[in-house]
């Protein structure tokens, strides 16, 4: 696995990597809409990839902000939103994404929802949708409080794995979570975050999931610093990320290649 000193340091490399190897896809469906007449959205995809970025202990936010570059105020208010401890849909942060008029586009549930948000896959036990309950085949859904205790009471567990990817999501039509889940790992007084997601995209979408998955490290660490005194001296280790297709349109692919590559 190819490990970057920064964030900067792997988009520069990936970049590269896009201009040299990427492969052309042209996929006759996208976000469950056709798209086979559409040359517009044939992607350049790289498969698969994985890098990790060593975060050094670092806990100051506005450097990961510099080093990562996410689109901001979005980024922010959408990590908020996540663990605000309410599963919304469709929310509010989506209106100010860069690209809010496409994704207002996929509102294609009853009531203007989403097929789903991030935040109701983090708190399924309290969803706006009181209707939804969902449910376990033995035991009921948990949510990201249970992985916090989880955490306290087992610092050294394998099993801290936090899923956004649902069973429905076999059966589900329409967008599906491109995140399948997160795993935390603490070991020598290091929680590592291990970043598990099928499809991104590399302009849209890489920064901003590289930066909501650092906060989300650091926000459980600070929060298990509270409970307990055991992750007092625990620092912010390793981010691993594991992409299956890591891809961009057609478009953004020939923008890029006219860039001055990285030195």
């Amino acid at each position: 696995m190819q490990v970057y000193p920064s964030f900067a340091g792997a988009y520069r490399s990936l970049e590269d990597d896009f201009r040299n190897r990427a492969h052309p896809v042209h996929a006759p469906r996208w976000q469950a809409v056709d798209v086979s007449r559409k040359p517009e959205m044939a992607m350049r995809e790289l498969f698969p990839v994985s890098f990790s970025v060593p975060l050094r202990g670092l806990e100051d936010l506005s450097h990961w902000q510099a080093d990562i570059m996410p689109n901001l105020p979005f980024a922010d208010v959408h990590f908020d939103e996540r663990v605000g401890g309410i599963g919304t849909n469709p929310g509010e942060a989506w209106k100010i994404w860069p690209w809010g008029n496409a994704a207002d586009g996929h509102r294609t549930e009853e009531g203007g929802r989403f097929t789903h948000t991030y935040q109701e896959r983090f708190w399924p036990t309290n969803l706006e949708d009181k209707e939804a309950k969902p449910q376990g085949i033995r035991y009921p859904y948990a949510d990201y409080m249970d992985l916090l205790s989880h955490l306290q009471e087992d610092p050294l567990s394998r099993q801290a794995f936090f899923p956004i990817w649902y069973p429905e999501d076999g059966k589900t039509r329409g967008r599906k979570p491109c995140t399948l889940g997160y795993h935390f790992f603490m070991r020598f007084d290091y929680l590592h975050v291990i970043y598990y997601i099928r499809s991104c995209d590399f302009i849209r979408h890489f920064r901003d999931d590289c930066y909501l998955t650092v906060r989300l490290l650091l926000h459980t660490l600070d929060i298990l610093r509270k409970r307990s005194d055991f992750w007092r001296d625990v620092k912010p280790g390793m981010f691993i990320m594991h992409i299956t297709s890591l891809h961009m349109f057609v478009n953004d692919f020939n923008q890029l290649r006219g860039k001055v590559a990285p030195r």
